[in-house]
């Protein structure tokens, strides 16, 4: 699907009513919703081979079988072979296949031919607001994961983005559920056409990493339901993921992983999900009420593989008969049936992919390039105009830090990771000299958590006080340089799986650093690299030209510097709310976060922009948020009807115009408000977005459909989900908080 392309518009534009770049104004195409939703509709497991499966269980001994459900190396279950069944192999994913692990630790296997993309980071793939390179990534990455026989990727991530303070929202789409479905389908249909199962994580509720091992999340069931499992029910009814990983914490009392109310009554019975749940590595704590609440396949950290609770102890629960034998054939079946659904046991036709290829750094290219936002540029001073340009000093330790690996947590061992120092070599005229200097040093402070593997709020610390003779560096290069870039903000070792950020204060000094160069150069652009929100107050008060980048991937550096120099137009967009400060954020406006064992999401449905929208704080910057080099005006906005019924699909119509000098990409999102609900509502809920192309000076039609389904609210009374008779607006524009059109429609 990646190559079929034929003009500038993205595939995900094309369906929802976009025209070319070479058509001024043209009629919109008339796409049905389910012509939208086939576009990425994922096939479900086999059962062709039941019968063949049936005859394979009967065959094994309790021993085989639970040596299929539990892990027999780190990342592999057991393999039958005088059967013929090979092992279930898993790789982690989220920033490409993790290099291989030793069988019985975490120390690398050293193998030589284990090198992978570095693929970017998920908040920067959902800030390209462009669906398409969704399932570009996943295809991807599948065409890498296949290539190393790997039957599972633990990916995607996509728990919603609660705290800007988490640890892995680098790692997360998004704070809104709309976006963040609709950028994990063709994620999950792109890497499981190559034959890989995706592993959707972490169900449920997982939503920060402080005490993630034992806190029981308390979350009302509207909540539940409309913020923290549309992008899950999406991926089980329209992807049909073939696995999902339990979780590590409690909800309601009970950990995820034997959570029969999560796994059995929503995952199974109610969404009908037919493949395989995995715990996460070391989160099963018992025998016979995790295998019969839900989780199929128990996976750790180091001790003994037969001491695991689906090991030893299971075959004793069999045999004794606290578990029936009928119950473990259940999740056999379950894993044979995926295996057969993956051809790892009959593998004709099965897919053979490829690794560490030019193809795969132009895909993790063609992600970085639209994932870069623009904040600020007041001053014009992007982008960078290269003629007459003597020399540029590029500051921060940012310029040259790498991220593929790092912190707690998967990374990917690459051999290409192109830095923004590297990128601007690349890019810009021999003629130009570029003045490096690290500005600031990365360093921590030495205490218990030194090691950043904290699972508290309480590490890394760092040392923000900015060393003499690398500040006089700095500044010399400042001074003595026509432009400066400062490359500032975060980096993998600071944001990290298994701790929670302390606030939202740049480390190392950076604040400081950033004023001083700004004293001695006016000219100075500063450009942030992190995964997660930060306290930029000051340093956008006293910076004309602001950008904001992310872990981008193996090509990073030279996207980041095409984005600079105007070889690409940035048409990034915020995915989730840039606060002013911490205390304005839902969770810890209500003094909600973290909690102690127990954390209640005191803010239910009103997560990120929901919160600031309609408690009327000002953000920041907004959700959706992302300027250009060129000027869009979104205007014309109408629906095709006034009055619709429930099964009827509302076609939103708006025009853009590009009333700038040079071609750009939009993004056209539409929020829904119900006046007068009979329920708490949101101000606003996103509820469509199109990203289109649009040549300077022209203008295009674009439709985007909205299922009258999708304006329902879940109804905890009934438990059903019920849509609200009544006055709708439809918000159109390129923000939550930039609406530029309004229509008023009706439900019957």
């Amino acid at each position: 699907m990646k190559n079929k392309l034929i003009c500038m518009a993205s595939a995900t534009s094309l369906l929802l009513g976009v025209s070319c770049k070479n058509e001024p104004k043209s009629e919109p195409v008339q796409t049905t919703h389910q012509e939208i939703a086939a576009t990425y509709q994922g096939k479900p497991i086999t059962k062709a081979f039941d019968a063949k499966i049936d005859s394979l269980i009967a065959a094994m001994t309790i021993e085989e079988k639970t040596g299929m459900l539990h892990g027999s190396t780190m990342f592999a279950t057991a393999a039958v072979e005088r059967l013929g069944i090979p092992e279930l192999t898993m790789a982690d994913g989220p920033l490409g296949v993790r290099e291989e692990i030793s069988k019985d630790s975490w120390a690398p296997a050293g193998w030589d031919n284990d090198f992978a993309t570095y693929y970017p980071a998920g908040g920067g793939v959902a800030a390209t607001w462009n669906t398409e390179l969704s399932y570009v990534f996943g295809n991807s990455v599948g065409e890498e994961a296949i290539a190393r026989d790997k039957d599972v990727l633990l990916s995607p991530a996509i728990n919603i983005i609660r705290t800007p303070l988490g640890g892995r929202t680098y790692e997360y789409f998004t704070e809104d559920p709309f976006l963040n479905k609709k950028m994990t389908v063709p994620f999950i249909v792109g890497l499981q056409e190559n034959d890989v199962a995706a592993c959707v994580k972490h169900f449920a509720a997982n939503n920060q990493e402080t005490n993630r091992d034992f806190v029981d999340v308390q979350i009302d069931e509207r909540t539940l339901r409309e913020i923290y499992l549309p992008a899950f029910k999406a991926a089980v009814q329209e992807a049909h993921a073939y696995s999902f990983m339990g979780a590590y914490n409690k909800f309601r009392g009970e950990y995820l992983c034997a959570n029969s109310y999560m796994l059995e009554d929503v995952l199974r019975k109610e969404w009908g999900f037919e493949g395989i749940v995995i715990s996460d590595w070391a989160a099963v704590h018992g025998t016979k009420e995790y295998l019969e609440n839900g989780t199929d396949i128990e996976m750790g950290t180091p001790k003994p593989f037969n001491e695991y609770y689906f090991a030893d102890a299971l075959i004793e629960a069999v045999k004794s008969g606290s578990v029936s034998e009928t119950e473990l054939n259940k999740h056999v079946k379950r894993i044979l049936r995926t295996m057969y659904t993956l051809k790892s046991i009959d593998d004709k036709g099965r897919a053979k992919g490829s690794i560490n290829t030019e193809a795969h750094f132009k895909d993790a290219y063609a992600i970085a390039s639209e994932s870069v936002i623009l904040l600020k540029n007041d001053k014009n001073m992007l982008p960078l105009q290269t003629e007459g340009l003597k020399s540029i000093a590029v500051i921060g330790n940012n310029a040259t830090k790498t991220n593929a690996l790092g912190g707690f947590g998967a990374g990917v061992k690459t051999k290409r990771e192109v830095t923004p120092l590297q990128g601007l070599k690349n890019r810009l005229p021999e003629n130009i000299t570029i003045n490096y200097a690290e500005g600031y040093l990365e360093r921590y402070s030495k205490n218990e958590n030194d090691q950043k593997q904290a699972v508290t709020l309480k590490g890394p610390v760092t040392v923000d006080e900015l060393d003499p003779k690398v500040l006089e560096d700095a500044l010399t290069a400042a001074k003595n340089s026509d432009v400066a870039i400062i490359f500032a903000g975060s980096n993998r070792d600071y944001e990290t799986e298994a701790s929670d950020r302390r606030n939202l204060d740049l480390p190392f000094g950076q604040e400081e650093l950033i004023k001083k160069v700004q004293e001695v150069n006016p000219n100075t652009i500063v450009v942030m690299i992190a995964g997660a929100p930060f306290d930029l107050r000051q340093v956008d008060a006293q910076s004309a030209t602001l950008v904001w980048s992310w872990f981008n991937g193996s090509e990073g550096g030279n996207a980041l510097a095409d984005v600079l120099l105007g070889n690409v137009n940035p048409s990034g967009k915020l995915p989730w709310t840039m606060p002013k400060q911490l205390e304005d954020s839902p969770a810890h406006a209500t003094n909600s976060f973290p909690g102690d064992k127990t954390v209640s999401y005191d803010e239910g449905i009103l997560v990120g922009y929901r919160w600031f929208d309609t408690k009327n704080v000002a953000p920041l910057y907004p959700f959706g948020f992302g300027l250009s080099y060129t000027t869009f005006e979104i205007s014309d906005v109408t629906t095709n009807a006034k009055t619709y019924q429930e099964n009827d699909v509302i076609n939103v119509q708006a025009t853009v115009k590009n009333t700038g000098t040079a071609a750009g990409k939009e993004v056209v999102q539409v929020y829904v408000s119900k006046p007068d609900s009979k329920v708490e509502r949101a101000a606003k809920e996103l509820k469509a977005f199109a990203k289109i192309d649009v040549a300077a000076g022209q203008q295009n039609t674009v439709t985007l459909q909205i299922p009258v389904k999708e304006l329902a609210f879940y109804n905890v009374d009934t438990k059903s989900w019920e849509v609200e008779k009544g006055t709708y607006t439809i918000k159109v524009g390129n923000s939550s908080r930039h609406i530029t059109g309004e229509y008023t429609i009706s439900i019957n």
